[in-house]
């Protein structure tokens, strides 16, 4: 191995320290308490030699948010793969949803919250190109089910992008605001079973029969 490949293997093994780092960190302060140089040193490195990997909290979070939106498009794409009917797909869309919630709910959450706000701004262009290519692919394949749905005369007359919006913006609307009840008022955690009452109301609301 010469000495380019050594330091290649490296610079990867690193960041892979600072990405498990960052998800700890993450995890236990949420995005906005969390630091760099918190996430510096729980990977015990200075602040400078962390922005030599990465150049903004946001692109770290971001990193981390990629991999659970790759997870997601891959599960989603797997049920509009199988044999179901449209209608048994989205049940099965809201069961990934949930196990999606499941595996990191803060990352999940400030997904969200990146998706919406500001900080896309301040992703650099590599980063926001990826997360804007797992979009497309997860929400394509929610488009896919809504067109076979339309086509067949199984769902209501409206354009499938639109559905699949819909059905998006119930997922994230759900997980966001039951969430800050939840923070605001010491509740417990329904966004499970809110989840389920919202995706069983769309499957009867785009529903002809």
């Amino acid at each position: 191995m010469g000495i380019h490949e050594r330091r290649q293997r490296e610079k990867n093994r690193r960041r892979r320290e600072i990405i498990t780092a960052a998800r700890k960190v993450f995890s236990t302060k949420g995005f906005n308490a969390a630091t760099m140089e918190e996430i510096a040193l729980e990977a015990q490195l200075s602040p400078g030699a962390l922005y030599l990997y990465f150049k903004s909290k946001e692109d770290l979070h971001t990193l981390l948010s990629i991999e659970i939106l790759k997870h997601l498009a891959n599960k989603i794409r797997e049920v509009d793969n199988k044999n179901f009917s449209v209608e048994t797909k989205i049940e099965k869309f809201c069961e990934v949803f949930i196990e999606i919630y499941d595996c990191d709910s803060n990352i999940l959450i400030n997904l969200f919250h990146l998706q919406s706000g500001e900080t896309l701004k301040n992703l650099s262009t590599e980063v926001l190109q990826c997360l804007n290519e797992n979009s497309i692919l997860a929400h394509g394949a929610v488009t896919d089910v809504m067109k076979k749905g339309t086509e067949q005369e199984i769902f209501i007359d409206e354009h499938p992008a639109a559905l699949a919006d819909i059905l998006w913006a119930t997922y994230a609307g759900v997980v966001l605001w039951v969430n800050s009840k939840r923070l605001l008022n010491n509740q417990k955690d329904f966004i499970k079973p809110t989840l389920k009452t919202a995706f069983k109301i769309i499957n009867r609301g785009i529903n002809r029969r």
